[in-house]
This record gives structure tokens, sequence and C-alpha cells, in this order.
């Protein structure tokens, strides 16, 4: 989809939300909507198509120009002020206040004195959740770089007892970079040994031992998308608990993944995974959501959660990431990025092997 048709499909819900004109201000949504890369804009889009106006500051003149030539291009600063000046007296402009901070609405409000100003989060948000057939390609893409990365990092030998998670965690990136990548997606967790347990844990100089689990989250940033992915692994030999926990893990990932079909609420595709973990009684050791949704950025809705909202619907692309995990022991996790196709099963744009390896 180009960006103007993804503006228009965002313009036709401005008469419901009562809107005349958003002033969009994340720089993600305004990506999405125009193409514009830079580290400073605000955008309004109007109700009528041709009042649209893109606002940055002097650094990115000439390069909003050619990524946004379909745009009125205002040069000023502070940009979302100096835009939303430019929607006339009287009109409703809406703000996503989710992402607002209240010094910008503040801001906002003394540049337009006479302007209605009203709420509407999530409008732009729940367009980028649908991603169109360029999109997925893009996050295809990026999962393929990270797989590739990952599996030349096993090939290589280069998880192995003696490295320090560091070590192994920066190979990682170095490789995703090296193929490509503008880097990685977020920071990689690299968990050996009990570390494997904690969930989000950031990678130290600890050695990996023989017989540690070693799990590693890990994603690659290309062309503006992310990847996200989870696998665990055995350094030698696994132990009868640690083949255990991992096949819980891998029957949990394997319902979620079924369970997540259009339509599905986002609850009963978390519950589809919980169930399984809380089945085998470790119900309290599951302590996150299954999933969210992966884009220009790589968490953003829809969010897989006992809290979460709403129903799936084809053209998202989410993670499916159950993890247990023994405190002092070790944890698995198991993730895949999947986009959800009408009528039929979500499809993974994870490719690497899912079953417990032993390095």
């Amino acid at each position: 989809m180009s960006h103007p048709a993804r503006r228009d499909t965002l313009r036709a819900l401005l008469p419901a939300s009562g809107l005349d004109a958003l002033l969009v201000t994340d720089l993600l949504d305004v990506r999405h909507l125009t193409g514009f890369t830079g580290s400073n804009a605000a955008l309004v889009v109007a109700a009528a198509p041709g009042d649209d106006l893109l606002c940055t500051d002097g650094r990115y003149r000439v390069q909003a120009a050619e990524q946004c030539p379909d745009l009125e291009v205002l040069v000023a600063r502070p940009s979302a002020p100096a835009a939303a000046a430019r929607v006339a007296p009287g009109r409703v402009l809406g703000y996503d206040s989710a992402t607002l901070t209240v010094d910008g609405l503040v801001a906002i409000r003394d540049a337009v004195p006479g302007r209605r100003l009203r709420r509407a989060p999530g409008l732009v948000g729940a367009l980028r959740a649908v991603k169109d057939d360029g999109e997925v390609a893009a996050v295809a893409a990026a999962c393929a770089l990270a797989d590739t990365a990952l599996r030349g990092l096993l090939g290589d030998g280069g998880l192995r007892p003696g490295r320090t998670e560091a070590e192994v965690a920066r190979d990682l990136d170095d490789r995703m970079r090296r193929l490509g990548a503008d880097g990685p997606a977020f920071d990689t967790i690299l968990a050996a040994g009990a570390h494997s347990a904690v969930p989000h844990h950031r990678p130290t100089g600890a050695e990996l031992r023989r017989g540690d689990l070693v799990k590693i989250d890990f994603g690659a940033a290309l062309a503006g998308y992310h990847s996200d992915t989870t696998r665990t692994f055995c350094l030698g030999p696994a132990a009868d608990w640690q083949r255990e926990l991992h096949a819980l893990v891998d029957a949990a990932a394997a319902a979620g993944r079924a369970a997540l079909v259009d339509g599905a609420e986002v609850t009963a595709v978390d519950a589809a995974a919980r169930d399984v973990v809380e089945g085998a009684g470790h119900g309290p050791r599951f302590p996150h959501g299954l999933g969210h949704g992966v884009g220009l950025a790589v968490h953003e809705p829809p969010w897989l959660a006992r809290t979460g909202d709403g129903r799936i619907a084809a053209g998202n692309v989410v993670t499916v990431e159950p993890g247990v995990y023994l405190d002092g022991r070790g944890g698995v996790r198991i993730e895949d990025t999947l986009h959800v196709v009408a009528g039929g099963p979500a499809v993974a744009l994870t490719g690497l092997p899912r079953e417990l390896v032993e390095v």
C-alpha cells in the first residue's frame, strides 16, 4: 500500500471520531503514513486530502522533499505546534494521547488558541497492526537474516563452553550486521545456566558451561522493520528435567500458534498456551504475556496477554513466545514471529527448528 493510500485509509476514520484533522506526532506513525525517516516531524492528516501537511526542521528540508514529494512540507520548529497552527480555527484537531507528552500538549494548546483539541488514541496504531504485503515481506526478510546469523553462529562453533554470554551476544549481533542488518532489533538476550531463568537477562561476563541451558532472544532490524525470535539450547547432553521443561514450552507454543487465527480474542490465544503451562503446575513460572505485534517497532499492538483487548485480524504479524523459568536452575522460551492470514493457520516467518538442540 502506498503512503498516500495509507493516509486515505486513516482519513476515512476521521468523521466517525468527530475530527476535522489528526495531528500525528509519533515518529513511527509518521513514517508509516509518509515514508519520512527523520528524527523530528509532525504530520497533519486532514479530512480534505489536499490539506495534509508534514512539518520538520531545517536539517531535513531536502530529505523531506525527496521522501514525501506528494506532501506539502513546512519547515519550522517546534514542529508539532507549527503543524497544528496550520489547522483552521474552529476545527476539531485530534491527537494521540497515548504518545503525546503532557508538555507537548501544552505547547500545542498555547500555539493554537481557538482550535478544539480532542483525544484520539490509537487510530494510527490500529492501522499499523494490520500489515500490507510489503510490510509482511519486510518483516520476513528481517526474520530470514536473523535466522541465517544464528545458523552461522552455531555452524562455526560459536556457542560453546568457555565463551562468555557477552561474547556470544556480540558475535551474533556482528553477524547480523555483516549480513546487511541495520543492527539488532533490540538488545540481544543471551542467558546461560541459572541466568536463563531470568526472562530479560542482560548478557554478562559469565562463562557458558557444559550442561547449561542457553536462551537466545534476538532479532534483526532491516529497512525499518524488525524480527523477534527465541530459541533455547543445551550445551552438551540435556538432563531429563531440561528435556521435560523444553517439551512443555514447545507444547505451549504449539497451542498458541494453533489458536492464532483471524477473529480470535487475544486473551483466548494467550490462554491456549497458558493453559498448557498451568496444567503442568508451572503457571506462576510463565510471568509474561504470550506475544506482541512486530513491525516498525519490535513491540507494538496487538498484545497477546491476559490483560489484552480486542481480536486478532488477518494481516497481524505477532510473536508467540511462551516461557517457563525455574529460579536458580534454568528457563526455556520458544518464540516465533507469525503472519495471520484469512481462512487458515498463521504462517511462521521465522524458520529455525524448535526442537531442543544439544550443542
